[in-house]
C-alpha cells in the first residue's frame, strides 16, 4: 500500500516538473536542440528534490533543530531521505520474510534473531541498511511491514506476535530482540502490554517519541494522534509498565530529530539512554555510528 502510494506521488511530481521543464525548454532554451530534452528531464527529477529539501528544512526549523552538527543534521536528513522514500520503499513489491545470517557469530557467543519495526508511513525497506549488519554479526533477521497505515498503534500488536511466533519457531531461539523506529518503538511498547515479556530478550528504540511529539498533525489519523505530545494515550501505556520491562528497554534519540521533538524529553523511567546527535529522524537508521551501538545493544542482549 505505502509502495503504491509513493510511487503514484513521485510519478505527479515528475510529470509536474516535466512540465516545468518543457516550458523552460521552450521558452529559455529553445535553441538548445537536443540538449533543451536534457532540461525537461532536469526539471522531473529537480522538482522531486526541491520539495524533498523543502519538507527536510520545515521539519528542521519547525523542531527547533540547531546547535553544533545542526547543518550535518540538514544534509545528512535530506540524503536519508532521498534514499529511504524515493530509491527504496517505493520499488517493492513483497517482504522478503526470514533473513537468515551471512555470517556465523563470533566464538562464543550466540546471536539472537531480532524483529525490525519500521515507523509512521515508512516500510520494511527503511531497514536496508541495518539489517545486512545484524546479518553480517550472525543474527537472523525478520522486518514486518505496519498495515493498514493509518490505524490505532495497538491493531499492529498482533501483527508483532505473529511475526515474534515465526520468527522464534523458525530459528528455534526462546526469546528476540526487537528493535523499533519512531512509531516502531510505541508499537512494540503496545505489544508488550498486551502478550508480555517472556520472549524479549532486549527492546531497542531509536528515535521514538515516547512522550508524543509537538510535530502537527495534518491529518487526524488514529496513530497520529496516539503520538501526540503527551496524549492520553501515551500516559496509559506508560502507567502498564512494570520496572521489570523497562529494564529491558534500551533507548537511542538524536538532538536534531526534526520529527520527533522536544528531543531530550524521549526518555521512559528505569529506561537506559543513548544521545547521538548530528543525525535527522530517519539518518538514525542508516547512520554508521547508530548501527554500531544496535549491533552492540544487540550482542549484550544474550549476556
Amino acid at each position: 500500500m505505502l509502495a503504491r502510494f509513493l510511487r503514484f506521488a513521485y510519478l505527479f511530481q515528475f510529470l509536474t516538473g516535466t512540465l516545468l521543464g518543457t516550458w523552460g525548454a521552450m521558452n529559455l532554451a529553445a535553441d538548445w536542440g537536443g540538449w533543451a530534452l536534457a532540461l525537461v528531464l532536469l526539471g522531473g527529477v529537480g522538482w522531486i528534490l526541491v520539495w524533498q529539501a523543502l519538507g527536510i528544512g520545515w521539519t528542521m526549523w519547525r523542531a527547533r533543530v540547531h546547535g553544533a552538527g545542526w547543518l550535518n543534521a540538514v544534509w545528512g536528513e535530506f540524503v536519508a531521505a532521498v534514499q529511504v522514500f524515493a530509491l527504496r520503499q517505493p520499488w517493492v513489491t513483497r517482504n522478503p520474510g526470514l533473513l537468515l545470517p551471512t555470517k556465523p557469530p563470533a566464538p562464543g557467543q550466540a546471536a539472537l534473531p531480532v524483529l525490525l519495526v519500521h515507523g509512521f508511513i515508512c516500510n520494511h525497506r527503511l531497514w536496508d541498511k541495518v539489517a545486512p549488519a545484524l546479518r553480517q554479526a550472525g543474527h537472523p533477521v525478520l522486518a514486518v511491514d505496519l498495515e493498514p497505515l493509518f490505524t490505532s498503534i495497538d491493531d499492529y500488536a498482533p501483527l508483532i506476535e505473529h511475526a515474534g511466533q515465526q520468527l522464534r519457531q523458525q530459528t528455534g531461539a526462546h526469546q528476540v530482540v526487537l528493535v523499533g523506529h519512531s512509531m516502531g518503538g510505541l508499537v512494540l511498547r503496545a505489544w508488550l502490554r498486551t502478550y508480555g515479556a517472556n520472549h524479549v530478550a532486549r527492546l531497542i528504540t531509536l528515535g521514538t517519541p515516547h512522550q508524543g511529539t509537538q510535530t502537527p498533525q495534518w491529518v487526524s489519523t488514529p496513530n497520529g494522534q496516539q503520538m501526540a505530545w503527551h496524549s492520553p494515550w501515551l500516559a496509559q501505556l506508560a502507567a502498564s509498565e512494570t520496572p521489570a520491562k523497562r529494564q529491558l528497554m534500551r533507548l537511542a534519540y538524536t538532538q536534531h530529530d526534526n520529527v520527533v521533538f522536544p528531543q531530550q524529553a524521549q526518555l521512559l523511567d528505569g529506561a537506559p539512554v543513548t544521545v547521538f546527535q548530528g543525525m535527522g529522524h530517519v539518518q538514525m537508521c542508516l547512520d554508521d555510528s547508530v548501527i554500531r551501538w544496535l549491533l552492540q545493544q544487540a550482542r549484550d542482549a544474550n549476556q
